[in-house]
């Protein structure tokens, strides 16, 4: 495997388009510029492969997504997280922890029966999700457990933002939503 060497604001980007919890770049890479995902990693060490793929990512650009722009693009049902997230609750949140569990919480309103899934996403060694604040916190040290509200869910916020979107973005892929669907409620985050 080949290893290269990027800008944090490239780095940054790459991070927030991850779709799963332990997602690899070459995978990501792979998902922006459209290459099929069965391309072996001898095809990749290449350097024209490598120039290629370092030549298009410099060229992307980050696009804005608003709460608006997330609920204009979507499909409106009546289990859709978009239907219970308050735009000016979530734009009141002083910081990533509060947005984070309002996200959660809204996904726990709407997915109620199925939301006991999340109880199986969990890092290498610690636990994401519980049924109680002990569980979490004798997961690993500084776990920092805060419940999800209106639910009988506890969930660890000491966490980078970057695995907090993975988590959601777990969460959101377990209750069934869309690729085109989970980007946008990792993007509220």
């Amino acid at each position: 495997m080949k290893h290269i060497e990027i800008d944090e604001e490239l780095y940054q980007y790459l991070a927030s388009k991850t779709q799963y919890i332990g997602e690899s770049a070459s995978s990501i890479i792979r998902r922006l510029l459209s290459l099929p995902s069965d391309i072996s990693e001898k095809k990749l060490e290449k350097p024209n492969i490598v120039e290629s793929v370092l030549v298009q990512n410099s060229q992307m650009k980050t696009s804005d997504h608003t709460l608006s722009d997330s609920e204009d693009n979507l499909p409106k049902t009546a289990e859709s997280v978009f239907n219970y997230i308050n735009k000016e609750e979530l734009a009141t949140q002083r910081g990533v922890v509060g947005r984070f569990l309002l996200i959660l919480s809204a996904l726990h309103r709407v997915h109620g029966d199925n939301f006991s899934s999340v109880i199986d996403i969990r890092g290498r060694d610690r636990l994401y999700f519980a049924r109680s604040e002990n569980e979490l916190a004798e997961s690993g040290s500084s776990t920092k457990p805060r419940q999800i509200p209106e639910s009988s869910y506890w969930v660890m916020t000491n966490s980078n933002t970057t695995r907090k979107k993975m988590m959601i973005t777990e969460v959101a892929k377990l209750l069934g939503y869309q690729s085109v669907e989970i980007e946008k409620i990792r993007d509220l985050l």
